[in-house]
């Protein structure tokens, strides 16, 4: 069966090379434009992983993981946070908040493959 992955970030460029990198490694994408639609379409879709960006409209990431983590029909999603935000007490915050991983943009293409598939479960 497929793994599925919800997308939910706002840049466009960021979003047309996840998604390109991720159906190429054989997984199903989706994506949400910002925190509002992300969190419903997860709810609508149950992906098997949301890669989740802090800095959005409408609801930030922040909000998107406390709101998941939150509701027990999805608080077992897996969820990588890939963000500018780097400094060390942001991601001492998404972890805090249930993160299972969180990665830095820019991102290398590679390990970001690696850490979706980690997570995943799956073999790179």
């Amino acid at each position: 069966m497929t793994k599925r992955v919800l997308i939910i970030d706002d840049e466009p460029n960021i979003v047309i090379s996840l998604e390109f990198l991720l159906k190429r490694a054989g997984l199903e994408v989706r994506v949400a434009r910002d925190g509002e639609a992300g969190l419903s379409k997860l709810r609508e879709l149950r992906p098997d992983l949301v890669v989740l960006d802090v800095m959005m409209p409408k609801l930030d990431g922040f909000e998107v993981l406390k709101a998941v983590r939150a509701d027990p029909a999805i608080a077992d999603t897996r969820v990588l946070m890939l963000t500018a935000k780097t400094r060390e007490a942001e991601q001492q915050r998404g972890l805090a908040l249930g993160a299972d991983a969180y990665m830095a943009k820019p991102f290398s293409t590679h390990e970001l493959v690696d850490q979706v598939m980690a997570l995943l479960g799956v073999e790179s």
